[in-house]
């Protein structure tokens, strides 16, 4: 066991190694560079822009800026927003809870609806059911997360006026009910797309496990089929989708991006987006490696779970 973390942690930080060098030689070599914003200023001039590039130290190599850049990220200094000077975590700070609870709450509704619709329709294999849940499959995957959520205000909140077209809670009501009320639009458009890769997924999981052995066996045995979907097959049908969860993750993350834009939902999605324009490249930096950070650690955390569950994992 303490060989597989070891492997899986030894691959997790050159992965975030990798990521780090791209984005931050990507962000440097955009036309205009960290200082594009500043050049937008009429009252600028080229002396005042050469005078805050050596007081940022972006005179330098770029390889020197990435090794200075990258240890104080580890010594935990992320640095400062080009729009305020407020530190980059702070800054993250404000905007992850909103993130954290957009994402959990699709990841919830995903993972139960579409575990349900693939169970089904394995169980159900051909049926109108199955056939439904296919053709809705492919329509979720083929429509971008947008138009859904574009289509959701028109329908639920312009029409009908069920649920508010945007916006975390609304102006001098911070309650829960109306955060939750506020939440619902957004988590379901999030959650479409998922809840048709999940269901696939599931459905050839759970028909892989029933074609297996030992579910013939207890047939043979006389055991109901209730108890053996219940007891022998779906406990096996969900660990893979155990993994699969921790690779939706940047899925999730990106669909996040799109939707809190649409719904003006003030998490890091829409962060990032604002701080792009504003060429906030710490700000954008700090993101990306949050976002990275968070991927890896999930991934990490699933292969945890799925090796102390499955020992096949574990000692191969």
């Amino acid at each position: 066991m303490r060989g597989f973390l070891l492997n899986r942690l030894s691959q997790s930080l050159v992965l975030l190694l990798i990521v780090s060098v791209i984005g931050f030689v990507v962000l440097n070599l955009i036309p205009g560079g960290p200082l594009a914003q500043f050049g937008l200023d009429p009252s600028m001039t080229q002396d005042d822009l050469n005078r805050l590039k050596e007081q940022l130290g972006l005179n330098r190599p770029l390889w020197l800026q990435y090794l200075d850049w990258a240890w104080r990220l580890v010594q935990g200094d992320w640095g400062h927003s080009f729009r305020d000077g407020t530190p980059v975590l702070d800054v993250i700070g404000r905007h992850l809870v909103a993130t954290l609870l957009l994402m959990g709450s699709s990841t919830v509704i995903a993972i139960a609806i579409g575990t349900w619709i693939g169970i089904r329709g394995a169980t159900h294999r051909y049926s109108v059911f199955d056939y439904l849940a296919t053709v809705g499959a492919m329509v979720a995957l083929s429509i971008p997360t947008f138009w859904f959520g574009l289509v959701g205000i028109y329908v639920f909140s312009l029409r009908l006026g069920w649920l508010p077209a945007g916006n975390m809670y609304t102006i001098g009501d911070g309650s829960v009910l109306n955060h939750i009320h506020h939440l619902i639009l957004p988590s379901i458009v999030l959650a479409l797309v998922h809840v048709a890769i999940w269901s696939r997924y599931m459905r050839t999981a759970t028909l892989d496990v029933i074609s297996q052995d030992f579910v013939k066996t207890a047939r043979a045995k006389g055991l109901s089929e209730r108890r053996i979907l219940m007891k022998h097959v779906v406990g096996n049908a969900l660990l893979p989708m155990i993994t699969l969860a921790g690779m939706q993750l940047p899925s999730v993350l990106t669909g996040a991006l799109v939707t809190e834009t649409v719904f003006t939902w003030p998490g890091m999605g829409r962060l990032f987006l604002d701080s792009l324009g504003y060429s906030d490249y710490p700000v954008v930096m700090g993101l990306l490696m949050f976002s990275a950070i968070l991927v890896v650690l999930c991934n990490l955390i699933a292969d945890i779970v799925v090796a102390i569950i499955d020992p096949r994992i574990r000692l191969s």
